[in-house]
């Protein structure tokens, strides 16, 4: 079943990409115009501030994507995907794990919980869940609960990230994994898709790079500090959410906090991430080490765009690399 749907959306994706769900960046237009673009768009839930916003934002999505199938029967849509966090302070688990009952979106990634729940909902009308994990542990644990597929959420990584290096991270997980796989961590461009894809990832999981898209929600100050920004002004801390992830430290000394002396956060808490009197969470803006690839604001279309020439352009050298290696072999042998 899980090869048969794997297949599925190789078969209608362009590019082996999913647009990382992004928090107060990804929205309704960035997931549609990915998806019409020909990579997975997702979005997180509580992207959306209540559940009447959320279920406004579903039947959008679904809606339009089935019309653009229907406009142009020859292009290939992809599937979208929205995140779910199922930690226990989630508020809105019960309100939301209904709309995803009701509006069946093909892929779910659950983040920073226990994904039994979810696998079996999901399971149920015929989609997948992919769990992002940052460590063996958990990517054990989830692999149990039956995910079909591990985000490994490598060094790097903008938002909730982990330390390891990617090449060790997958290497370690394909020894007792053989599910799909997707890698996740300062992948920019169609170089990093190829050399994931050689790791034996299935996909790669991208966020930073569409921060600057324009269809997506965030200011445009936020995405001109991306422009701005190189990798040095990226720090890892757990000061924000309980959970260790990268931000930018410009906006960090913008919201009136010194990056050198930051605690951390007594625990992990997302109940109150969407509200109004959130505004650390509103202030401080998360970005990947993958920010010295971003040099201006495009449409969706076009990075995807940029994405599929530089792929095409490294599979095509690397190709020929080979070729001309084995003709200097068989020479060297004759």
């Amino acid at each position: 079943m899980q090869n048969k749907l794997l297949s599925q959306i190789v078969y209608e994706t362009t590019l082996p990409v999913i647009m990382a769900p992004m928090f107060l960046v990804s929205g309704p237009q960035l997931v549609i115009e990915g998806c019409k673009a020909g990579i997975i768009g997702s979005f997180p839930l509580l992207n959306a501030r209540t559940g009447d916003i959320l279920e406004e934002w579903m039947r959008q999505i679904t809606n339009e994507l089935e019309q653009a199938r229907i406009q142009e029967p020859n292009q290939k849509i992809a599937p979208w995907a929205v995140n779910f966090i199922v930690h226990r302070s989630n508020k809105r688990y019960e309100v939301d794990l209904e709309l995803i009952k009701k509006y069946k979106p093909p892929i779910v990634i659950t983040s920073l919980g226990d994904p039994s729940q979810v696998v079996k909902i999901v399971h149920e009308y015929g989609g997948l869940v992919f769990s992002d994990v940052i460590n063996l542990v958990h990517a054990r644990k989830a692999a149990e609960k039956g995910t079909d597929g591990l985000i490994l959420v490598s060094s790097g990584a903008g938002g909730h990230a982990g330390t390891y290096n990617p090449f060790a991270f997958i290497s370690a997980v394909k020894e007792f994994w053989n599910g799909i796989t997707i890698l996740a961590g300062s992948i920019s461009d169609g170089n990093d898709i190829v050399a994931a894809e050689a790791l034996g990832a299935d996909f790669v999981y991208m966020g930073t790079r569409f921060i600057a898209a324009e269809e997506s929600l965030t200011s445009k100050d936020y995405q001109n500090m991306l422009i701005d920004s190189t990798i040095e002004d990226v720090i890892y801390t757990d000061a924000f959410s309980g959970v260790n992830a990268n931000y930018l430290i410009p906006s960090i000394r913008k919201a009136g906090h010194d990056p050198d002396k930051l605690k951390k956060k007594a625990e992990m808490d997302f109940s109150k991430i969407n509200q109004p009197g959130a505004k650390a969470w509103k202030d401080i803006c998360s970005a990947g080490h993958g920010v010295h690839s971003i040099k201006k604001i495009q449409p969706v279309a076009e990075i995807v765009k940029e994405l599929k020439q530089s792929y095409e352009k490294t599979l095509t050298h690397i190709t020929a690399k080979h070729s001309q290696s084995s003709t200097l072999s068989e020479i060297k042998q004759e």
